[in-house]
């Protein structure tokens, strides 16, 4: 009976061995710094969970493996995401922990994760993280690139206030791009949208312009340390609410987003048949004097360069310019589906006469831009494509169209029958020189120039002649004289003619008897 006891007991005791025996699991470090086999103990909020039971190195030598042994009770803490590091004395930017382990000595910290149950194999972290597992926030990716003053540990501001942190920072020679991994706690987690920007809030900004020096500087940490801020640009609408992991781009300072304040936009082609000297890449392309949009750059079609001539109606062959314009400068929403309205926009505005223009911004410098309006006078016209870009139809407007109809006139002009008219003018010059040589001639001729005196002489005579017919004068007092006794006759003419037209015999017969001046004498 006592052996069948002692094998029931130790069957027993064997079955609740591996009942209460806890896992053991596989933890990858690069090295082994404070890992001690039988000594460093795994701990989870300062409560032992574990022991490490052997340290080695692995098949690559290029690191080691602790294989360490839990008690049951952390099998729910073997998750996917769960986090082991070993915790020892660290001074830090802002904060100073692991001081106990001075006495203690080195242990490794558990931090569960939300994945699955059921891992086993960890890779341990060569730093603590610096935002602990579960705590509430938002995650978000940045990418540079260009290398920036940001680190991990570094702090990340809105408006000058610190509301989360930068996790990790590394390079990844791929994509040639540099990768941050920030973390925002709540509740400020919330301020962040489609429409926030992040740039660089390290150090001191100083920048001189027409309203005299601006400093702008962030917190005293991110002067010392580097940070990261974030916020909405001005004049930008407020988007949606984004999801964690969301991949935003680091601007390098606030200067550049304002150059750069929106995210979505799309390309289009303009070509333009005269010289674009003076158009650079960055070029405001305007709408109605608001600027939608910037120019990229000028283009060739691969070929081109090599068919520059004139096409059959005289014209030049037309530049194609790349542009840029952005939806959200034209009150849309800074996201992709705006990028589709704008393009039916586009589209029904081409319909309506809208052209695109190239007008000079300054006539010192010479600076040119692209002019965006509606001509509805404009001949019809449909979009076209440009390699795999959408056309806009231009139109010449300005010192371009003055240009143009002086061209024109100068082109008519020089039609004109110019040498014809000219070896006419120079016949009827040659006449004129003759008749003018001929005049000098008769001129010079000496009884021509006796001409004036006698003239003068009978001028003379013509003065006396009516001088002598002045009513002072013998002449004059005669010839009125005979003038009033020509008057009297030619009056008693009248009455005589009027007297024989009324009696023709009076010549005969006296009508009227003669009356007797002497009176008879009465008896």
């Amino acid at each position: 009976m006592i052996p069948i006891l002692a094998l029931v007991l130790g069957i027993y005791m064997v079955i609740d061995n591996m009942m209460n025996e806890g896992p053991e699991i596989e933890i990858a470090f690069t090295t082994a710094n404070g890992l001690e086999q039988g000594k460093t103990k795994v701990k989870y909020r300062d409560v032992e969970m574990g022991t490490v039971e052997e340290v080695r190195l692995n098949d690559n030598f290029d690191g080691v493996i602790a294989k360490v042994k839990l008690d049951r009770q952390a099998l729910p803490l073997l998750r996917t995401d769960t986090r082991f590091w070993v915790v020892t004395a660290r001074v830090g930017v802002d904060s100073i922990s692991g001081l106990d382990t001075l006495l203690s000595g080195a242990y490794l910290q558990l931090a569960p994760g939300t994945g699955e149950e059921g891992e086993r194999s960890f890779v341990g972290l060569d730093h603590p993280p610096l935002t602990p597992a579960g705590a509430p926030g938002l995650r978000l990716s940045l990418t540079s690139d260009r290398v920036t003053s940001v680190s991990d540990g570094d702090t990340v501001l809105y408006k000058g206030y610190k509301v989360g942190r930068v996790e990790t920072m590394e390079f990844n020679p791929t994509d040639k791009l540099f990768h941050y991994q920030i973390f925002i706690d709540a509740p400020f987690h919330e301020l962040v949208n489609s429409s926030v920007r992040f740039w660089d809030a390290s150090g001191i900004s100083v920048s001189m312009g027409a309203n005299g020096l601006n400093i702008q500087t962030g917190s005293v940490e991110s002067i010392l340390f580097g940070g990261v801020s974030f916020g909405i640009p001005e004049g930008v609408k407020e988007g949606e609410a984004v999801a964690a992991n969301t991949d935003f781009k680091l601007y390098s300072s606030y200067d550049e987003i304002l150059e750069n304040p929106f995210e979505y936009g799309t390309y289009f082609v303009v070509t333009f048949g005269q010289s674009v000297k003076g158009l650079l890449p960055g070029a405001p392309v305007e709408f109605r004097g608001i600027q939608v949009g910037k120019v990229d750059h000028v283009m060739f079609k691969e070929g081109q360069a090599l068919t520059l001539k004139n096409d059959a109606e005289g014209e030049g062959a037309p530049i194609p310019v790349l542009i840029y314009i952005e939806p959200g400068r034209m009150a849309l929403p800074d996201r992709e589906s705006s990028i589709a309205l704008l393009r039916k926009a586009v589209k029904r505005g081409v319909a309506g006469g809208m052209r695109a223009s190239l007008e000079s911004g300054n006539l010192l410098t010479g600076a040119k831009y692209v002019s965006i309006d509606f001509y509805p006078d404009a001949p019809p016209a449909t979009e076209g494509t440009f390699l795999e870009y959408t056309t806009i139809p231009t139109i010449e407007t300005g010192l371009a169209q003055l240009a143009q109809s002086v061209n024109s006139i100068l082109h008519t002009i020089d039609a004109l029958p110019l040498a014809d008219t000219v070896a006419g003018a120079n016949t009827a010059l040659a006449t004129l020189n003759q008749s003018l040589v001929g005049l000098q001639a008769i001129m010079e001729n000496q009884s021509t120039q006796q001409l004036p005196v006698h003239l003068d002489q009978t001028l003379q005579e013509l003065r006396e002649a009516i001088s002598s017919l002045s009513p002072s004068s013998e002449a004059y007092q005669s010839l009125n004289s005979s003038l009033l006794s020509l008057n009297r006759t030619m009056a008693n003419l009248e009455s005589l003619t009027r007297k024989l037209a009324d009696q023709p015999n009076a010549v005969l017969i006296s009508s009227d008897p003669i009356p007797d001046t002497i009176p008879e004498v009465s008896e």
